[in-house]
């Protein structure tokens, strides 16, 4: 069984306040976006094979075990992992790789198994991959609820910066707070092609932690994107395309600081099925 796992960016990440459990309340709209990784699932009559990156450390293979122990030891299973969603940059890659070994090993070994209880112990972002479609969501981005995203021509570039998402959040002062971000006002500028009123709470901590990253919007804007964001913790900026062609000159020109993909966001599933 072959399955994609896609990539997501935030529309808007707004960081309320720090709750008393440490953490701190959210609200964000996940969007998948078309660069995605391929995994390959294979059954096998018992145990798991892990062919990736961090081998046991990685959390597909830790969905994998966690999965198989809940359906009861139904059999095993070899998974190959291609990465092609870079690592620190905030696009959610380790956590749609955990989603979609989920849904692999429930369609390969069916069992009565929540699977969104044992993507939460994962990762805050893995439920949202399970969803398989945009969503808006609160808490820690857990709570999710579905979001009809039109399909947006954009280009994702990631500089080259890992950023550990501890640190940015450990960075996070009280005036980086903000209030909800306006959904409706957001979709509906998306929908007529204008810039989305929203904004990245996480923008300014990490700006203060890696001040180079503070070029990146401005060489995009030079390329004629709009709505130019740095998706959740960073270091991958995403900018809104005039259409397909602009995102893929965009991307080119952008290749020559790192590494940039032309694509489309939001709209449709968010590729959780077969490659």
């Amino acid at each position: 069984m072959e399955r994609l796992a896609p990539a997501k960016v935030n529309l808007g990440l707004s960081v309320r306040f720090r709750r008393e459990d440490g953490y701190h309340e959210l609200h964000t709209l996940f969007a998948p976006f078309s660069l995605a990784d391929r995994l390959v699932v294979e059954p096998v009559s018992a145990g798991l094979h892990f062919q990736g990156p961090y081998g046991r450390e990685n959390l597909a293979y830790r969905a994998a075990s966690l999965y198989l122990e809940a359906a009861g030891q139904p059999g095993g299973v070899r998974i190959l992992l291609e990465k092609r969603i870079p690592e620190g940059a905030g696009l959610g890659g380790g956590s749609s790789d955990a989603a979609q070994v989920l849904l692999a090993l429930q369609a390969l070994y069916p069992a009565e198994v929540d699977l969104f209880a044992l993507a939460r112990t994962l990762g805050a972002d893995v439920p949202f991959f399970l969803l398989g479609r945009g969503a808006e969501a609160r808490g820690v981005g857990e709570r999710l609820k579905p979001l009809a995203l039109p399909p947006v021509p954009a280009v994702v570039f990631f500089p080259g910066l890992r950023v550990p998402t501890p640190l940015v959040y450990r960075a996070v002062r009280p005036e980086d707070f903000g209030p909800d971000l306006p959904v409706e006002a957001i979709l509906e500028a998306l929908a007529r092609g204008e810039e989305p009123p929203y904004w990245n709470s996480l923008e300014g901590p990490a700006f203060r932690l890696f001040p180079e990253l503070r070029e990146v919007r401005g060489r995009m804007r030079a390329l004629g994107l709009r709505g130019v964001l740095m998706s959740g913790s960073g270091s991958a900026f995403f900018g809104l395309a005039e259409g397909p062609d602009h995102a893929k000159r965009a991307a080119e020109a952008l290749r020559a600081w790192g590494r940039a993909w032309a694509g489309t966001l939001g709209g449709g599933d968010a590729g959780s099925g077969p490659a």
